[in-house]
C-alpha cells in the first residue's frame, strides 16, 4: 500500500457538484492499495500516517501529530497512486488492487485511523469521479510506502 500525507489547511471531495465530505486542519490522504496488499500493510500505514509529526509545535518545529494538534483527517482511495510509468507515457495501472482486495483495505485503513485517534474519518466514495480541493500547508507532502518499511 502506499500513501500520500498531506498537511492541509482544509480539505472537500465533491461528487457531482455536491459536496460529499470536508475536514478543517488536518491531514489530506491519498490511498492506493496494490495487488499482494495485507492487513498488515493497512495497520502500518494507519499507524505512521496517525503519529507522523509534521505539525508545528510552540518553536515552529515539526513535531506534533494530527492527534497532538485535535486535527481531523480526509482519506480518499486512489488507484492511480499505483501507475507503472516504465514503458512508454500511458501509465499502466496492473499492479492496482482490484475492488475485491482494494475496497476492504481502504475500509480498514479509515477503520484503523478512527480506532488510533479516537476521531471519525472523512472519506472518499470509492470508485466515484471525485472533485478534490485542498489548501496544503507548507505546502507538507510526505509519500509513505508499506513495502518500504524495512
Amino acid at each position: 500500500m502506499r500513501i500520500v500525507i498531506q498537511r492541509v489547511q482544509r480539505a472537500s471531495v465533491t461528487i457531482d457538484n455536491q459536496l460529499f465530505s470536508e475536514i478543517g486542519a488536518g491531514l489530506m490522504i491519498l490511498v492506493g492499495v496494490r495487488e499482494g496488499d495485507e492487513p498488515a500493510d493497512m495497520k502500518w500505514l494507519a499507524a505512521k500516517a496517525a503519529n507522523m509529526r509534521i505539525f508545528d509545535d510552540e518553536n515552529g518545529v515539526m513535531n506534533r501529530s494530527v492527534m497532538d494538534v485535535d486535527g481531523e483527517i480526509l482519506a480518499v482511495s486512489q488507484f492511480t497512486l499505483n501507475a507503472s510509468t516504465k514503458k512508454g507515457n500511458r501509465p499502466s495501472y496492473i499492479f492496482a488492487a482490484g475492488h475485491d482486495v482494494a475496497i476492504p483495505l481502504y475500509e480498514g485503513f479509515c477503520a484503523e485511523l478512527e480506532a488510533i485517534t479516537g476521531k471519525p474519518v472523512k472519506r472518499g466514495k470509492f470508485g466515484a469521479d471525485m472533485k478534490v480541493e485542498l489548501i496544503n500547508d507548507g505546502p507538507v507532502t510526505i509519500i509513505v510506502d508499506s513495502k518500504l518499511k524495512e
